[in-house]
Formats: C-alpha cells, sequence, structure tokens
C-alpha cells in the first residue's frame, strides 16, 4: 500500500515538472585564452514557464551544449517569477529596461496574439500571456532583450496592488 502511496508522489512531482515549458533562446560559443591555450565552452540562455503567470531566466555555461542548457534551465526554474496578467494580456503598457536594450509593452484586444520579436516572445508566451504588442528600440542582443521583456513584465501592477499601496479602495483608483 505504501509503495502505491509512494509511486503517485513521484508521479505528482514529475507531472509538476512536466508543466514547466522551456525554450532554448541562445547558443553561444565562449572562449577564454589562459597559458596553455584557448578553453571553448558554451554558453546557453534558457526561458521557463508555467504559461501560466509565472516565468524564469537564466544563463548556463559549459563544456558541452547539452550541459549548459541543463545548467541553465535548473537556475530559471529556481528563479521564477510571477507576473500579473489579465484576461490574458497585461493591465497597462510598460517599458523594459536592460542595458542599451528598450522594449515597449502594449496590451492589445483580445484576437490579437503575440506581436513580438523572437527573443521577447520566448518570454512573453512561456509567462502565459495571449495578447500584446511589442516594439524593441535599442540593442537587439538577445540576453539583454529577454532581461528587458522581463523587467518589463516584472514592473506592471494590477489596481488592486496599486490601491493596497496607497490604502483606498480599487474604485477610488479607477
Amino acid at each position: 500500500m505504501e509503495e502505491k502511496r509512494e509511486k503517485s508522489r513521484n508521479a505528482e512531482r514529475t507531472r509538476r515538472q512536466d508543466d514547466i515549458d522551456k525554450i532554448l533562446v541562445s547558443v553561444r560559443r565562449v572562449t577564454k585564452v589562459v597559458k596553455g591555450g584557448r578553453t571553448m565552452r558554451f554558453s546557453a540562455l534558457v526561458v521557463v514557464g508555467d504559461r501560466n503567470g509565472s516565468v524564469g531566466i537564466a544563463t548556463g555555461k559549459a563544456s558541452e551544449v547539452p550541459m549548459a542548457v541543463e545548467k541553465a534551465t535548473e537556475k530559471a526554474k529556481k528563479n521564477m517569477k510571477k507576473i500579473n496578467i489579465i484576461n490574458g494580456t497585461i493591465p497597462h503598457e510598460a517599458i523594459g529596461k536592460f542595458s542599451t536594450s528598450e522594449i515597449h509593452l502594449l496590451p492589445a484586444k483580445p484576437g490579437c496574439g503575440v506581436i513580438a520579436g523572437g527573443s521577447a516572445r520566448s518570454v512573453i508566451e512561456l509567462a502565459g500571456i495571449k495578447d500584446i504588442v511589442t516594439k524593441i528600440h535599442g540593442s537587439t542582443n538577445k540576453i539583454n532583450c529577454v532581461k528587458a521583456t522581463l523587467n518589463g513584465l516584472l514592473s506592471i501592477r494590477t489596481v488592486e496592488e496599486v490601491a493596497a499601496k496607497r490604502g483606498k479602495s480599487p474604485e477610488e483608483i479607477l
């Protein structure tokens, strides 16, 4: 009887892990010059999310690509953040900045879809946003764009959060 319980617990754990999707955004070959020559390694940028408001990003570095992806995935799962989503879109427009990359995030009407560039699209889709319009300004470096997108999504506040911070009711804010 206990074995069945343990098997069902293990199955639950694997289901929870399977709920999290991952997208490999970029893989780079990086070199380090040392006394004996050059050491080649690989850097991987991974975005993970549950398509229900939680998303995380991370980079991993290793001597082989699969190991770098695995390291990045584990880091990203640990660094997952909650995003405010209302009716499949964001509640208000926002600007995300990281380094020289800047992204404008605009809410869209239902049915519009995700209008975003490749690296920003991965973060937005794994967060679970269905309708949004974005525009990237400045550098289009993949790592900077992903981090700018996450910064923009984290800066979004709902009416309830703003009202609670100000000590008012949501009706007074509107």
